[in-house]
């Protein structure tokens, strides 16, 4: 039998449209939210704020799909939830598995509005989930693929936590403290900018970072801007996450070439705000992720720039070889001239591990994500299968992250 690259599955398939149903979803809910549904369904005062600690830790630690799961609560209660509330699940569209276990998710949150979220294995000793905080990117850096589609909306604070519940079913850890649970940490290095969407990114960061709950703990929790100097401080402050720049080039020039958003924000102003954000240290250093170019950004030069640039800085860099993806004009630095830049970078004291690529038969990895991928034509994803394999990348370096 032949070996095949990816598995998917598409639940859409055969589907058929789901009768129409007027109870309100509160999956996805903060404990403030679900004690305001409570008052409108007529809960007296003095238990609405119990009853949605109920609810909360039953969604948010069991993953439970149905009221009557919830047996701390009568059931005469558990029936008046159900016929006023709903606890389903988004419909997912599609769901990847790549070669090196990297699954990706395409999810409708709404009609139109849809959504990948990336979960990788053996990150941090266990796993990471990539979410999404926008439909689409206003943004148009010229190597990520997410920079091609339109921004449709910023993503509620629901949603993303939505995207955390579908992986979690997925990979079967409910309730969420079980000792080897593989989803230990989120990133919000998924489609969209995150400080262009802040208030429900901090939302987000909140519901599932309590205890009761989901249980992500905010240092396990890192958030990815391209740049928007004037957000840093603040969700530094509100969320206590740890923080990532996508940094890329190290001078202006070519930085704003290929990262229009320098223009607004330059170098000198973005480098200010991160030794600027709250709580940095050599515990709690910046991640600042440079995506390798092939004759872009990629020699010895660059690597001495960077160095000079994060200068005073607790920081990491992550070395990421690009990703291609159908339509590129760029390619990936060869795996010598990587080596010989991070080589550079850590003789001056600064960790720069090379990021192994994760999930590019699926264009799950860094810089591939776009809603619109479910359309792809097949010819196109076998291409780009093609072109993952002749580039995989299996020298054992010891710079390997």
């Amino acid at each position: 039998m032949p070996t095949t690259l990816l598995q998917t599955t598409d639940f859409t398939a055969g589907a058929t449209p789901a009768p129409q149903d007027s109870r309100v979803n509160i999956l996805g809910f903060s404990k403030k939210e679900l004690q305001d549904a409570m008052a409108d369904i007529g809960v007296e005062p003095k238990k609405q704020r119990m009853r949605a600690s109920q609810i909360f830790q039953w969604m948010y630690h069991h993953g439970v799909r149905d009221f009557s799961a919830m047996t701390n609560i009568a059931k005469p209660m558990q029936a008046k939830l159900a016929q006023h509330f709903s606890l389903e699940r988004p419909e997912i569209i599609e769901r990847q598995v790549s070669v090196d276990g990297t699954r990706k998710y395409l999810i409708r949150m709404a009609p139109g509005i849809e959504v990948e979220s990336v979960f990788i294995p053996d990150v941090s000793k266990t796993g990471a989930l990539c979410v999404s905080s926008q439909v689409g990117c206003t943004l148009t850096c010229t190597f990520c693929h997410t920079g091609t589609q339109r921004l449709v909306r910023n993503l509620t604070a629901r949603e993303i936590i939505l995207q955390i519940i579908i992986a979690r079913d997925d990979l079967d850890e409910w309730p969420t403290q079980q000792e080897n649970r593989k989803l230990t940490n989120i990133v919000f290095m998924g489609m969209g900018e995150p400080l262009y969407n802040t208030e429900q990114v901090c939302q987000a960061v909140d519901i599932m970072s309590n205890e009761t709950g989901l249980s992500i703990g905010r240092r396990r929790v890192t958030v990815s801007t391209s740049g928007v100097v004037p957000e840093i401080a603040h969700v530094g402050r509100r969320t206590g996450a740890m923080l990532a720049i996508s940094l890329h080039a190290a001078n202006d020039a070519l930085r704003e070439k290929i990262m229009p958003i320098n223009r607004k924000y330059p170098l000198a102003e973005l480098m200010q705000a991160c030794r600027d954000y709250p709580g940095l240290s050599n515990a709690r250093r910046i991640t600042f992720e440079y995506v390798m170019l092939k004759g872009i950004n990629d020699s010895p030069k660059h690597a001495r720039e960077l160095i000079t640039l994060l200068q005073g800085i607790p920081a990491k860099v992550n070395l990421i070889p690009f990703n291609p993806w159908p339509g590129s004009e760029y390619e990936c630095s060869d795996w010598e001239t990587i080596e010989r830049f991070g080589v550079i970078v850590n003789k001056s004291g600064l960790a720069a591990p090379i990021r192994t690529p994760r999930g590019r038969d699926i264009l799950a990895a860094c810089g591939q994500l776009k809603s619109e991928s479910e359309k792809m034509r097949a010819s196109e994803r076998r291409a780009l299968e093609k072109a993952a394999q002749s580039e995989a990348i299996t020298d054992a370096s010891p710079l390997k992250e």
